[in-house]
């Protein structure tokens, strides 16, 4: 019974990218339904985070000492690639205020938590991608905001303390109050490979359809944001490639950071918009999750192949 259980686990695990697009058709065909959850989008995020917090042990948190430049190099990239590249196409593609806030949202955030799974795909580091996610979410409350002000107030007002409260309640808190749980609780196996997986997968789902069913009617009148969002995402994966290949970085050590920098947070993104501003600033990060997990699992059965 346990086998089969498990199988059921993970062919839905490997089906993430099919229920994220049945997410986001369901938010657009039935607007309504899906749009009556927008006050709980906070919630569905703090359950991500705090099943990314389960993961984390303290005897991992102290092993960060150690993971070296490659850490470093990793977080670097993250918060100056995708911050400046999302500035970047949402000036060039001269996106409306709030669609241009939301590209600067998605590159602002830290790293998202689908990218252990695509990097084990691609035959990359896991433990530096865990390492990188890690530290991208717990530097993210300050990061972020101050990334969102500078890149977006000629745009928007932006309230950076605000923003600051807001990832710290949203992202941080939850993931500190996991790692806390885990000192006195080791889950199972079946909970840690499983249930937790299947929860967060489900809750990102969740959030993309209430973004989708929140924007109906400016989905299909703004076709030129998806190409901001396509173009943010893939030379994302690019540049982290190329900066971590010029550093002289062994193979898997790139993917591993191409996959960090090139995969978001998406989540905080909407969470973020939907808080602070208007919810068009959120189609971005609905786009982006569609985007990242299709580009990051074409990229990771590329690299397996050719490893």
């Amino acid at each position: 019974m346990s086998y089969q259980i498990n199988r059921l686990i993970k062919f839905s695990q490997d089906l993430f990218f099919v229920w994220v697009l049945i997410g986001a058709l369901g938010g657009y065909f039935f607007p309504k339904i899906a749009a009556s959850g927008s006050s709980n989008i906070s919630i569905a995020l703090g359950v991500v985070m705090l099943g990314m917090g389960l993961t984390i042990t303290t005897e991992e948190l102290k092993s960060l000492r150690k993971a070296g430049k490659a850490l470093i190099l990793g977080v670097l990239l993250q918060f100056t690639i995708m911050p400046l590249l999302g500035w970047l196409a949402a000036t060039v593609l001269k996106l409306p205020p709030m669609l241009a806030l939301g590209v600067i949202l998605v590159g602002a955030s830290p790293g998202g938590t689908a990218s252990e799974v695509i990097t084990f795909l691609a035959r990359g580091n896991v433990p530096l991608s865990v390492a990188l996610t890690t530290v991208s979410t717990l530097i993210s409350p300050i990061i972020t905001p101050v990334w969102i002000w500078s890149l977006s107030a000629n745009w928007v007002d932006i309230k950076p303390l605000s923003l600051i409260m807001t990832t710290v309640q949203f992202v941080l808190l939850p993931v500190l109050i996991g790692i806390g749980i885990r000192r006195f609780w080791t889950p199972s196996k079946l909970v840690m490979e499983g249930i937790l997986p299947l929860v967060s997968m489900f809750a990102i789902v969740w959030i993309i359809a209430t973004v989708v069913g929140l924007n109906h009617d400016q989905l299909l009148n703004t076709p030129i944001v998806i190409i901001a969002v396509i173009l943010h995402n893939v030379f994302g994966l690019i540049l982290g490639y190329v900066g971590a290949a010029i550093t002289a970085q062994p193979p898997a050590i790139c993917r591993t950071i191409s996959i960090e920098v090139g995969m978001q947070n998406s989540g905080l993104a909407v969470a973020l918009a939907i808080a602070h501003f208007e919810p068009a600033a959120a189609i971005p990060g609905a786009i982006f999750s569609v985007c990242h997990n299709l580009t990051g699992s074409l990229i990771a059965a590329f690299w397996r192949k050719n490893s």
